[in-house]
């Protein structure tokens, strides 16, 4: 499990996987950060709860060559990036 801790306080536990989907998560855990708690210092928890979605979203779907997988992650995609 990793933690994170948005720029206002906000604590997210999440798993590895879920983690390493995010580049500069991913670099600090490769880098043997010490820290038990990752501090994000830019990024609110609105950003990084919806961030944190997304990431999970994307593992579910099976790597394979499943066509309906990838439509219902294309539909997904799509009406996760219409925000405010």
């Amino acid at each position: 499990m990793i933690i994170l801790r948005s720029f206002d306080g906000e604590i997210f536990e999440v798993d590895e996987a879920v983690a390493l989907e995010l580049q500069t998560i991913k670099h600090m855990i490769e880098d043997d950060y010490d820290n038990t708690i990752i501090p994000l210092l830019k990024v609110t928890s609105k950003i990084l709860a919806k961030v944190i979605k997304y990431c999970k979203r994307h593992l579910e779907v099976p790597k394979a060559e499943d066509k309906t997988a990838k439509e219902d992650l294309k539909t997904f995609d799509a009406k996760f990036i219409k925000v405010d």
